[in-house]
């Protein structure tokens, strides 16, 4: 009767497996190595035009309530004016988004499979065939998000807040100013925008929210959209099969 393998042997004989598995280098692991701080630098780079989006879009916000509110004549127009600027710099920073997706995802991948099995004291590993993914990344230019997700993203993160007190402002100063509202028809009267009623104007304002509302839960839900450059990609981004979080 053949003997049953002891520990040792399933140890040795995982040895040899992982020993066949296809390896790097030093010179490969140190240009890896290379390449992981050339995409992190990437990273921060589209990360600081990010930030200097949403820098606009809060410092446009601030100069709007200071206009507004600082006498009570002025009008709130500019509140309104400001809330189309900011909802530029929030399809602009979605187009910056995708852009930085790009960087961050390589990363990651990088981190989980080459530097995480390393810290395990499991060398590199390949057999979940991330090399492959990252090299086919690199022959094939692509976003790993499409702009609808970027777009609802950088709303529920940044842009929500900003569009909240701007409306919440508008209707603060157009109930406080010039003096206390004590009548509907006085709310209609002070909402009214050039030829637009009061009572169309606000309409459009609640509808506008409303539609920010339901566009954030829409794309909250659609976490794993890919496009292409150029085109609509149909198929599953790969790097997302290797069962990362990125």
């Amino acid at each position: 009767m053949a003997a049953e393998p002891t520990k040792n042997n399933l140890t040795a004989m995982n040895a040899r497996d992982h020993m066949s598995t296809p390896f790097f280098d030093t010179a490969e692991m140190g240009a890896l190595a290379h390449l992981y701080r050339g995409e992190m630098y990437r990273s921060k780079v589209w990360r600081t035009r990010l930030d200097t989006t949403t820098n606009w879009a809060v410092a446009t916000t601030g100069l709007a309530l200071s206009l507004t509110f600082s006498n009570p004549e002025n009008s709130p127009l500019p509140l309104v004016l400001v809330g189309l600027l900011v909802l530029v710099f929030l399809g602009i920073e979605a187009r910056r988004y995708r852009y930085f997706d790009i960087w961050r995802t390589r990363v990651r991948l990088l981190e989980v499979c080459f530097y995480a099995p390393i810290l395990r004291g499991e060398g590199v590993r390949v057999d979940n065939n991330w090399h492959q993914v990252l090299a086919d990344d690199y022959t094939n230019l692509h976003f790993h998000i499409s702009y609808w997700e970027a777009l609802g993203r950088r709303l529920r993160r940044n842009y929500a807040w900003i569009l909240l007190i701007l409306g919440i402002s508008y209707m603060g100063k157009i109930i406080i100013h010039p003096t206390a509202l004590t009548t509907w028809q006085e709310l209609w009267r002070r909402a009214t925008i050039g030829p637009i009623p009061g009572k169309i104007a606000l309409a459009i304002g609640v509808g506008f929210y409303v539609a920010l509302f339901l566009f954030a839960i829409i794309t909250l839900k659609q976490q794993h959209a890919a496009g292409r450059v150029g085109e609509v990609d149909e198929h599953e981004d790969p790097t997302l099969k290797l069962g990362i979080q990125v």
